[in-house]
């Protein structure tokens, strides 16, 4: 088994493969198993989907609950993990850095930083303590025996700013800060896709989304990562609400197909060596 010094180096040289790092998003350890053993080479986790296995919704975890949470599928797994520490729980960049720290603590071989602010009327961090926040992640991230694979999340598609300019400019400052890999959640057109691509020189994450290119597509675009974020959390629980539905109506077992694929998944993914 790798230490955790040679699997960040080897997520980092994930990135700089032939084709896009497809990196699915477990939301609790028996998910993690299941996508190890199928092949992926890399995790991370999803803010929203491990708020869901508590009952809650995204943006209502504590900075304690992700970082233990994040060690939980550290532990469970043996390839690299990235994980996605919404803003890091703080504003300031000290508060920043030390929730990067905690994450090395944990075990990962990456961590994520956006700058969605959580205020409604000012849901994006102006530009200049953006960048000083993935400055102070950055230095937290890379200044020890680890480096740790810091990926900066530039927020305004996602959050009703439709400006590819300033999304961009964040990017570009973001790189400048010292960001491994840029992620610009909301990217769906190619064109924009293709123009941020070549816009910045570090790796470009895309989002799976509605609408989005295939993973083809992504590839020709110079696309470096695939995340699906909280989607397999809300792939499975649909798949629960379909046959929740199924036997309080026509009271039929037609979801048994699929519960024995899940169980067989199961089988293979959680017997370790």
């Amino acid at each position: 088994m790798a230490n955790q010094a040679q699997k960040a180096e080897a997520f980092l040289a994930l990135h700089q493969g032939s084709g896009p790092l497809l990196m699915p998003n477990p939301f609790d350890v028996g998910s993690a198993r299941i996508l190890e053993s199928l092949g992926f080479p890399a995790l991370a986790t999803t803010s929203g989907g491990f708020a869901a296995t508590l009952g809650r919704l995204d943006g209502s975890v504590s900075r304690e609950e992700a970082v233990a949470h994040a060690a939980e599928i550290v532990a469970a797994v043996d390839v690299p993990v990235s994980a996605d520490f919404e803003n890091c729980f703080a504003e300031d960049p000290d508060g920043v850095a030390t929730t990067v720290e905690l994450g090395i603590r944990a075990g990962l071989a990456g961590c994520s930083v956006e700058d969605f602010s959580g205020d409604p009327g000012a849901p994006i961090y102006d530009l200049a303590l953006a960048a000083d926040r993935v400055r102070a992640a950055a230095q937290a991230a890379h200044g020890g025996d680890v480096h740790l694979v810091l990926t900066a999340r530039a927020e305004n598609l996602i959050h009703g700013i439709d400006d590819l300019a300033d999304t961009i400019a964040r990017l570009q400052a973001f790189e400048e800060a010292g960001a491994d890999v840029l992620f610009a959640p909301g990217l769906v057109r190619p064109e924009d896709i293709g123009r941020v691509v070549a816009s910045v020189e570090r790796p470009l994450n895309v989002l799976v989304m509605p609408g989005a290119p295939s993973v083809a597509e992504l590839a020709e675009l110079g696309v470096a990562r695939i995340s699906v974020g909280s989607r397999f959390a809300w792939a499975a629980y649909g798949g629960l609400v379909e046959a929740a539905q199924e036997l309080l109506g026509p009271g039929t077992y037609g979801f048994s197909g699929s519960a024995a694929r899940g169980a067989a998944a199961a089988r293979a993914g959680f017997e370790r060596p």
